[in-house]
Parts: structure tokens; C-alpha cells; sequence
């Protein structure tokens, strides 16, 4: 084989590998994302259990009583429909359980502030508005329900 070939050869497996790789971590829930110090915008004398995450925003009315699915989307992420149509089903199945979408382009703010660095992310947010867990990518309806479970 020439040099060339092996070349080729070795950027067709590195290819296959990442292609693998991402088909298999693609919208899984994995622990969430630790606010950072001053990150949350808490007052001292607040109990940090009392924060919300989406204080502060127009969309801190919008949560559920059990839960929420806050979405971040962008307007030409084809994902990010598939997600929305997911987390409407699953919102609609389970009861108290909010779906929040966020368009990511238009709250740059909120998504440096949550650590958002793809479309779709989903966030899965208890009733107090608190993350408790988070996937990048397009979750199926079976990981979002299990991830709902998770909730107190």
C-alpha cells in the first residue's frame, strides 16, 4: 500500500469511530452541569435549594409542578423538531410536567449562564426549577420518561 492509502485508510476509521462514538452518546441524560461561583445570582442569605434557574427570565412562570423540559433550539436545527415533538408528547403523558423551548440564538445570555453548547439541549428541571439532569442532542421518548423518574 502506498502512503497515500494508508492515509486514507486511517482517516476512514478515525471517520467511523466518531461517527460511532456520537451515534452512542447523542441525546443521553448525564448528571448535570455545576453552576459556577456567583453563576446562580443568589443573594447570600437565600437557600441555594430555593433557586430556580430560570429566575429572572420570562420563563421563570413556566414551570411545572413536578418538572420541566426546558429545551434550547435553534431556528435550523432539524434535532431540535424532532425534540420538541418528543418533549410535547412526553409533557402531554406525564402530568405537572412543563416543556419549556428557548431559542438559543435570541437568550444568549441564559445559554452561557447554563453551560449550553450545542441544539438540542434538553434540561430536565424538578418542580423548584432546579436542573437535575441534562442531555445534548436528541433524547428518544424512553430516555426522556427515565429521566423524568429521576424526579423527587
Amino acid at each position: 500500500m502506498t502512503t497515500g492509502q494508508w492515509v486514507l485508510l486511517g482517516a476512514v476509521v478515525l471517520a467511523v469511530a466518531f461517527g460511532l462514538w456520537r451515534a452512542g452518546t447523542d441525546g443521553r441524560f448525564r448528571g448535570t452541569r455545576a453552576p459556577q461561583a456567583g453563576e446562580t445570582g443568589e443573594r447570600e442569605s437565600e437557600s441555594p435549594t430555593a433557586y430556580s434557574l430560570l429566575t429572572g427570565t420570562e420563563y421563570a412562570d413556566r414551570l411545572g409542578a413536578k418538572g420541566t423540559l426546558l429545551q434550547f433550539s435553534s431556528a435550523f436545527c432539524a434535532p431540535c423538531r424532532a425534540t420538541r415533538r418528543t418533549l410535547e408528547e412526553v409533557s402531554a403523558l406525564v402530568p405537572d410536567v412543563a416543556h419549556v423551548e428557548v431559542d438559543a440564538e435570541s437568550q444568549l445570555e441564559l445559554v452561557r449562564r447554563l453551560g449550553v453548547l450545542r441544539t438540542p439541549t434538553t434540561l430536565v428541571l424538578d418542580g423548584q426549577g432546579r436542573e437535575v439532569t441534562r442531555a445534548a442532542g436528541a433524547p428518544t421518548k424512553q430516555q426522556v420518561l427515565q429521566a423524568l423518574a429521576q424526579l423527587p
